[in-house]
């Protein structure tokens, strides 16, 4: 499978929101938004981000729209965040995805977040330099709860899996 990212267009919103909006994915993901329904609200999120210095990419496999990938934040503090369609869930998609974002934003710190619980989403991260720092709690939208959460950082110099 051909994994790439290129710049959001207009029509992958529907697509994203669709994605956004599965009841497993958001479970999964844990820390979204508070309502995954609120269409107004997603398109003004996303309208923010994409006239922000923010990167917003989309993810292409096989030349379809297979999710998002991001770096948001303020310098030294900015986050990756990805979303995949859970059509795509356990082929490599997130982790190939995650790889072109990082080669596209060199610079480091960055920053991830990720449920505790979300064991594949961790090995994502893991696999591409990230390594964990800390542990915190709070409230999870997806979960309706509070759950544990794990703060990963990738440091200047990190190496992932696959450097030799």
């Amino acid at each position: 499978m051909e994994i790439a990212l290129r710049m959001v267009e207009d029509e992958d919103l529907p697509v994203f929101f669709r994605q956004m909006t599965d009841p497993e994915s958001l479970r999964m993901a844990a820390f979204g938004p508070q309502d995954p329904a609120d269409r107004d609200a997603f398109e003004a999120r996303l309208k923010r981000v994409r006239a922000s210095g923010d990167v917003l990419r989309t993810v292409l496999a096989d030349g379809r729209v297979a999710g998002s990938a991001a770096v948001y934040g303020e310098p030294g503090e900015r986050e990756v965040t990805y979303w995949i369609d859970r059509g795509y869930w356990g082929r490599g998609v997130a982790t190939a995805a995650l790889r072109a974002l990082l080669a596209e934003v060199p610079e480091r710190p960055l920053y991830a977040r990720a449920a505790a619980d979300n064991a594949a989403s961790l090995r994502v991260l893991a696999k591409c330099g990230f390594r964990e720092t800390a542990r915190a709690r709070g409230f999870a939208n997806g979960r309706g709860r509070e759950i544990d959460e794990v703060v990963l950082v990738l440091a200047a110099g990190a190496r992932n899996e696959t450097d030799t």
